[in-house]
């Protein structure tokens, strides 16, 4: 179980549309400007993405790494059910963690 401070100063991205072998490079780069432009909790909000694949997981996981590297935390929210489903079949569920 990861615990992080919610309380701490957050910058929140709202993703849309497929993540795929498409669109993965172009977010990748997104995400890592908004790296560099966080403090210590990035959230990524889920609620509008209609489909992921095994590159948009792939982002995840390294954004995630690269966050940690940074002192940054990485946290989702806002996962469809099938988004759900997915990461908890990846077992990403227990490395990525959720904020309500």
């Amino acid at each position: 179980m990861n615990v992080f401070d919610t309380s701490a100063p957050a910058t929140t991205v709202r993703l849309s549309g497929e993540i795929d072998i498409f669109s993965s490079a172009a977010l990748r780069e997104r995400l890592l400007g908004e790296l560099r432009r966080s403090s210590s909790l990035l959230v990524l909000d889920l609620s509008r993405v209609t489909f992921c694949d095994t590159s948009g997981l792939g982002v995840l996981v390294g954004i995630q790494r690269r966050a940690r590297l940074m002192g940054i935390t990485l946290a989702l929210t806002g996962a469809l059910p099938y988004m759900a489903r997915l990461l908890h079949t990846t077992g990403l569920d227990r490395r990525l963690p959720t904020v309500a």
